[in-house]
């Protein structure tokens, strides 16, 4: 027997099961009124109402429906009154200026969008049929008391389109399947031991990969949802300790966050022992796996992939074997992006790019062939990051694009980005080449900092830990450094300014 998968199976299981438990926990502090505590049983119903209300609206299961909004309980309730009903959600990153909402709403060829009562101007700017404000207009996207029409399932249509951040060019729209997401939403939760005494808090912003698929991992098992819309280190730990959250996920700037806070936090930390910390989208610093681990006793887990994956292809967790290494050797450990999950493979190219194949990778880049035909090319998923695959493990060494080559030697700058963060001064690095007549690139380190501490004392400090050709040869201070919404660095932006008038962006 084949049953269809589909997303509206982990909300269905949760409904039936636990029905008068509460499910989502909304945002106290935001623009539209709060939903407070809803239960999987209200929450069902909205989402059948919602799907009811697209009927009424005319669009025909495979319609796309786009949102914008900061991390919010009706958008989390999007993921299944649209999709779970034949509907293509378009989640939106909601730092994006008017022109490029506009573009990804007319590129996706949406027929609806909800927008969040503090992106209301947006409505001016998009050229779309039906515009909703939430919480103004929930009476028309929530109010329908109609039994929605009935979806043939299939597993293989689209449920979501999610856009990744361009860099020279326009963002793309990432075809994620039912059988996609049902597959990383599962396989997240087998490998992370998700179950129902959970409390998820969603300090990862909800339109990243539907929350790297936690939307509906959690739900399925009937674990508690918290919704956090800003994301701040104190109001992170206050959440933590009111809602006895135990697991969230983010990236790596979201943990440094969180260790700041600490500092003048008042007793123990919330969630010691108990909390499970789940990182990606940078290989984390030694330095900052040891202090989650020892300054707020949370269990460090790292994942690593691609918007175009789901995301998850790895996932590296603590193991018994290294339990009789010392603290800085398992941080080291934990810092590669970890062993492939259940169902995935890699594979090593002679350039050096990670090449991966899994039931998570996605179907097609919407309405550009070419890009999904480079992205897919030979069977396998060209993830553009380089790295190695040795003893079970990956280990991420760049971006094929940041790979700095000097004097003909390849540096990788995520390796010396991890020497200069564990001199205690640092606290932010990226590391860039520039442009430089006599060795083709300079590696050169953007640092802020807290405290005192001279260019030369950092140079100094790498030269303990690298060879001599991969320490920088220029540290330049920052009061900050461009991250995109979901924290992570922007390096093509960092160069932009050392590589003005240059013909290419090698040297």
């Amino acid at each position: 027997m084949i049953v269809p998968m589909t997303v509206r199976h982990f909300l269905d299981r949760a409904v039936a099961v636990y029905p008068d438990r509460i499910a989502v926990v909304d945002e106290p502090n935001q623009p539209a009124a709060s939903w407070g505590e809803v239960t999987y049983r209200e929450l069902g119903r909205r989402a059948r109402a919602q799907a009811a209300a697209l009927d009424e609206l005319g669009i025909e299961p495979g319609g796309r429906v786009a949102i914008i909004s900061q991390n919010s309980a009706r958008q989390f309730l999007s993921f299944f009154g649209v999709s779970g009903w034949g509907r293509v959600l378009v989640p939106i990153n909601f730092r994006l200026a008017p022109a490029e909402v506009a573009y990804i709403v007319e590129h996706s060829g949406a027929e609806v969008l909800l927008l969040d009562p503090e992106l209301a101007h947006m409505a001016d700017a998009v050229d779309c049929k039906h515009i909703f404000i939430l919480g103004e207009d929930d009476d028309k996207i929530w109010g329908s008391t109609a039994t929605p029409n009935e979806w043939e399932a299939d597993e293989n249509a689209t449920a979501t389109i999610n856009y990744t951040s361009g860099t020279t060019a326009r963002p793309k729209g990432v075809q994620m399947t039912h059988r996609n997401l049902w597959m990383n939403a599962t396989v997240f939760g087998w490998h992370a031991g998700v179950n129902d005494n959970d409390v998820y808090l969603h300090t990862l912003a909800q339109f990243h990969c539907n929350s790297w698929g936690q939307v509906y991992t959690a739900t399925g098992v009937g674990a508690k949802h918290v919704i956090l819309r800003q994301v701040d280190g104190a109001e992170i730990l206050r959440r933590i300790a009111e809602h006895k959250v135990t697991y969230l996920c983010g990236a790596p700037a979201v943990i440094a966050m969180v260790l700041d806070a600490a500092k003048d936090w008042d007793g123990e930390i919330p969630g010691a022992g108990t909390l499970r910390c789940i990182i990606a989208g940078a290989p984390p610093p030694t330095r900052t796996i040891m202090r989650v681990r020892e300054e707020l006793g949370w269990e460090f887990l790292q994942i690593y992939g691609l918007t175009e994956t789901a995301p998850l292809l790895t996932m590296n967790r603590m193991r018994s074997e290294w339990e009789d290494f010392d603290p800085e050797e398992q941080a080291r450990l934990l810092g590669r992006a970890g062993a492939p999950v259940i169902g995935t493979e890699f594979y090593i190219d002679d350039e050096g790019e990670i090449l991966a194949r899994s039931n998570t990778v996605l179907e097609s880049y919407w309405e550009n062939p070419e890009a999904s035909a480079a992205a897919l090319d030979g069977g396998w998923f060209h993830t553009g990051d380089g790295g190695t695959y040795e003893d079970g493990y990956v280990t991420i060494a760049d971006r094929k694009k940041d790979v700095i080559v000097t004097g003909g030697e390849n540096v990788s700058s995520i390796e010396v980005e991890d020497a200069l963060t564990s001199h205690p001064a640092v606290r932010e690095v990226a590391v860039i080449g520039i442009p430089d007549e006599k060795w083709g690139e300079l590696v050169t380190a953007l640092v802020v900092v807290d405290g005192d501490v001279t260019e030369a004392e950092l140079i100094a400090h790498t030269r303990t830990r690298l060879a001599g050709y991969k320490c920088p040869k220029r540290i330049v201070f920052r009061e900050e450094l461009a991250r995109t919404a979901t924290g992570k660095l922007q390096k093509f932006k960092l160069r932009e300014e050392y590589w003005q008038g240059m013909d290419r962006l090698v040297n």
